[in-house]
């Protein structure tokens, strides 16, 4: 199969050091664009917060429960609260879902029309909804919409992954961490996504 980030990895591999030892050791980046931009939403606001295994059981239990099966803006809009307690979200992410489903039912919020929009205009169509900021809206923009040259500057693993491989005494704010990743233009998604796995056991290990 045809690796559609070749060109990225090659990119990297020649305009920083600290890459160009991580990705040999990761492999080929395996970032696709996914077609139901509404459950990545959802997934992504269920995943805030709570570890990845909750996260996903959580998930499961809203589709095999409340949801009858599909993860429709219908479903969880004509969801009962008492249901959705029952999958195990709080309070708070039952507001967030049902905002985001309300104005996906209604159309006030059209996912199917974000494709031709610029990175920065989908964050703001997104932003709106409770739940979602800058980091669930990026994260939406690299995992769904498989934009190539996101910069998650507030995302964790991204900054921890920096201070680490980069010799760095404190976790880098935003303008340090945008000097970094000046030389990953236009790959810094994929960057990003090599940084994150650069932080498995296996693969720091062998970093130093």
């Amino acid at each position: 199969m045809t690796n559609p980030h070749s060109a990225a990895q090659r990119h990297l591999s020649r305009r920083d050091r600290i890459l160009k030892r991580i990705i040999p050791l990761v492999g080929n980046c395996v970032l696709r664009p996914q077609i139901d931009l509404f459950a990545a939403l959802v997934r992504s606001i269920i995943a805030q917060q709570i570890s990845t295994k909750a996260a996903q059981s959580i998930s499961a239990r809203l589709i095999a429960g409340p949801c009858a099966g599909t993860l429709t803006p219908a479903a969880l809009v004509a969801a009962r609260d008492e249901d959705l307690r029952a999958a195990g979200l709080s309070a708070a992410k039952m507001r967030s879902l049902r905002d985001l489903a309300e104005r996906v039912h209604s159309g006030t919020l059209r996912l199917d029309a974000l494709g031709p929009l610029t990175d920065e205009e989908v964050i703001q169509q997104l932003v709106p909804v409770r739940g979602i900021g800058r980091w669930t809206a990026q994260m939406l923009l690299i995992f769904a919409l498989g934009r190539p040259d996101v910069l998650p500057v507030d995302d964790f693993g991204l900054r921890a992954a920096a201070q680490r491989h980069y010799g760095l005494d404190e976790l880098p704010g935003r303008p340090r961490l945008e000097e970094l990743a000046a030389p990953w233009q236009p790959y810094r998604s994929i960057a990003t996504w090599y940084m994150w796995r650069s932080l498995d056991p296996a693969i720091a290990s062998q970093t130093g």
